[in-house]
């Protein structure tokens, strides 16, 4: 159960504002009725800059979509529709993939099995520590091979690994010249995608330009259709407040808002599509020495805690407490959180495991008082903050020393993965597509080795994992559920409240698949 180390800066991101590449999502609403503009130009605001556009990179697999494909692609709903495959099958250690003929680079050379055969080694090889591609591909080693003659990409893995479809079939394909030449793809594309970035300004805006004659979209999408636009433009804009201005005003066509700003653009005719997330995601350190080592503690912790409170400052008025670690549409998610997490009377718990208080005195166990650091970061949510003031209040009541700690993000990924200064954790995330993605955040080791940064050991949740590596995609569902349910009992880490962030358009539709990201070939610009 062993990930490829990534770096801390990228786990935290990971852990925080997960990129994911599968899963459901959805398609934006608008009361939009006037006709297509053909050949216009789309103005996209994100939150920050790109410095570098290779796929494989930390920073450029969220952008990888407008100019680099994958083998099979998912749709809104969730299913798994075709890309340069045309069709697939898997088992837990091998999978292979049929190309569609006709597929060309945006250089104009053909693809061929042999050169995603090539693509798929040279981002799974540890060597490279290509960040981004290590956040898509199995956790475990593999090998590619291909038949060009019958235009087929094959993998076997060195070990069970039950989502190959999901994982190797979603990494975004590099051409030979882009392969050839790696240091060029910050600044260019080299892929089969329907975009090519044309213009590269540092700190942005990003320009990409629609490639013709492209036609082996998602199940089978093409650059041909009135309303795609020709041009893409990608502007930062990092507050949220600035991206709703810009949207009212027409300055940006697509944004996504998250907060308070989106109660001010509802009733203006913008598309919207709803993007689920957990708020809240919270970790307790169990590393040696810390006093959340100890289980009987973080239960009786959790069970101090007004979970509908807490949603409710979470994501501001009537809240819903989470239900799972993933957002909604996830893989395998379930309705976990009710029935398994600790629900006990806190201060007879704390009695029975040792802990003492005199009067209005601090809570204690061998003479050491209890004191814990909560830290967070407003930088991965705005409401984050009140939530742990929420919780420090309850714990403080209990006659626990809370210091509670508001820092930015390279200060709590600093935290998190160096100096382990910390005792609970909150964050917020759409979480994984995969229930395979909290792996290494929930068994393994500690940083540097690992992602394991809460030092969470959990036996019962090791078992299952293994046993449902060996159950094919969706068929160990019921397995992974119930790792998860193992780690709501054990107290290890607390979901918050299912939230929303929203992806706005202006005279724009478009689809958007798990985790907000756009669909490029469904992006329609409308007078």
């Amino acid at each position: 159960m062993s990930r490829r180390t990534l770096s801390a800066p990228l786990a935290a991101a990971v852990t925080a504002t997960a990129v994911t590449l599968t899963g459901c999502g959805g398609t934006a609403r608008s009361s939009t009725t006037t006709p297509f503009v053909d050949h216009g130009t789309v103005r996209i605001a994100g939150p920050s800059e790109t410095p570098s556009f290779n796929p494989y990179s930390a920073f450029g697999a969220s952008q990888a979509r407008y100019a680099y494909d994958s083998l099979v692609n998912v749709a809104p709903d969730g299913a798994v529709v075709s890309g340069l495959a045309s069709s697939w099958q898997a088992t837990t250690t091998t999978a292979t993939f049929t190309l569609r003929p006709g597929i060309t680079c945006s250089d104009g050379t053909p693809i061929t099995a042999s050169a995603v055969a090539r693509a798929l080694t040279y981002a799974g090889d540890p060597a490279n520590q290509l960040a981004g591609a290590q956040t898509v591909l199995p956790n475990v080693p593999f090998t590619a091979s291909a038949d060009d003659r019958a235009g087929t990409v094959s993998a076997t893995t060195a070990a069970p690994f039950p989502f190959l479809t999901r994982t190797l079939g979603l990494l975004p394909i590099v051409c030979p010249a882009g392969l050839d030449r790696p240091q060029s793809l910050d600044r260019t594309t080299q892929g089969t995608g329907p975009y090519v970035l044309t213009r590269y300004t540092p700190g942005g805006p990003y320009e990409f330009t629609v490639r013709a004659g492209y036609h082996w979209g998602p199940a089978g999408a093409d650059t041909a259709q009135p309303g795609l636009p020709a041009r893409i433009v990608l502007s930062v804009v990092p507050q949220a407040s600035t991206a709703a201005n810009l949207l009212l005003t027409g300055g940006i066509d697509i944004a996504s808002v998250n907060g308070p700003d989106r109660a001010r653009l509802t009733g203006h005719g913008l598309a919207a599509a709803d993007v689920a997330t957990v708020v809240g995601l919270t970790f307790f350190n169990q590393r040696p020495g810390r006093p959340l080592a100890d289980p009987a503690l973080r239960r009786a912790l959790v069970s101090a805690l007004d979970r509908q409170g807490l949603a409710n400052v979470a994501v501001g008025g009537t809240g819903r407490p989470a239900t799972d670690f993933g957002a909604q549409g996830a893989v395998c998610h379930a309705d976990l959180a009710a029935a398994n997490l600790p629900a006990q009377d806190a201060v007879e718990a704390l009695r029975a495991a040792g802990w003492t208080r005199v009067g209005d005195g601090p809570l204690s166990k061998d003479g050491h008082p209890l004191r814990l650091r909560l830290i967070t970061s407003p930088d991965i949510g705005p409401t984050l903050p009140s939530v742990a003031e929420l919780m420090a209040r309850a714990w403080t009541a209990l006659g626990a020393d809370v210091t509670q700690v508001t820092e930015g993000l390279p200060a709590l990924v600093n935290a998190m993965y160096q100096t382990g200064d910390f005792d609970i954790v909150v964050g917020s995330t759409p979480g994984f597509a995969l229930p395979v993605g909290f792996i290494p955040f929930f068994s393994g080791p500690t940083p540097a080795q690992g992602l394991n940064f809460a030092g969470v050991t959990n036996p019962e949740y090791d078992a299952l994992v293994a046993q449902a590596l060996q159950e094919a995609d969706t068929a160990g569902c019921g397995t992974w559920n119930r790792a998860s349910a193992a780690l709501l009992r054990s107290a290890d880490a607390l979901p918050i409240a299912d939230g929303r962030s929203t992806v706005y358009g202006h005279r724009t539709t478009f689809a958007t698949t798990f985790g907000g990201q756009l669909v490029p070939t469904s992006i329609r610009l409308h007078q």
